[in-house]
């Protein structure tokens, strides 16, 4: 049963934090990108369905696990046109058949679902072949020494931020998951700490 603070405290802290103007331009960089029938793992907030181009995309499905960001997703701004639901589910366990979707779109979500490893296996199997992964997700810094804080950090961060990881990589462990990477950029995204500021952004597909 989730605790009050999960229930009520913590999606209105996600909700400030996610929604940031540095947040946000990192979404607009790759959600656009989305074309045909769209799945979005860990839609959350609904925060990235205002970035989405309906005149490319067919529909966007987003599962989530919480009943109390799945209603703030299902009231959250969208283009006009846009064709959206929002499931119940885990990215780990998707109740989606084999290669029924054109894009899986997967921002700041692999820093908190239980197995990674699993939601990117999961990734793979929903994609139809040519299908492609948009990725946007904060994680492990190569510099040492924020890696190090990162690594300090992390067991209470985990506790406040409905458990998010802050030294998972990105693009290595999508690599490792089966995918290409055919487009990756990274940087320290502006007025962040350092030690949840390092971004990943790109595009895979089934290697």
């Amino acid at each position: 049963m989730p605790s009050l603070y999960e229930r009520f405290i913590l999606p209105k802290l996600l909700t400030s934090a996610c929604s940031s103007p540095p947040m946000m331009k990192q979404r607009a960089k790759v959600v656009p990108r989305a074309a045909g029938r769209v799945l979005e793992l860990g839609v959350g907030m609904g925060l990235n369905l205002s970035c989405y181009d309906p005149t490319k995309v067919d529909e966007v499905i987003g599962v989530d696990p919480s009943p109390e960001l799945r209603q703030i997703a299902l009231a959250a701004p969208k283009p006009e046109g846009l064709k959206v639901q929002v499931a119940d589910g885990v990215a780990e366990a998707l109740p989606f058949e084999d290669k029924g979707f054109d894009t899986v779109v997967c921002t700041f979500t692999l820093c908190s679902v239980h197995q990674p490893k699993a939601a990117l296996a999961e990734a793979r199997r929903v994609l139809k072949p040519g299908g492609r992964l948009l990725f946007c997700e904060h994680g492990l810094a190569p510099d040492p020494d924020v890696a190090k804080w990162q690594r300090r950090v992390e067991p209470i961060w985990k506790r406040l931020a409905g458990g998010c990881h802050l030294c998972r990589p990105v693009a290595s462990a999508i690599g490792e998951a089966g995918f290409k990477v055919d487009w990756l950029e990274t940087m320290y995204v502006p007025n962040t700490p350092r030690i949840a500021g390092w971004n990943e952004w790109g595009a895979a597909v089934v290697a």
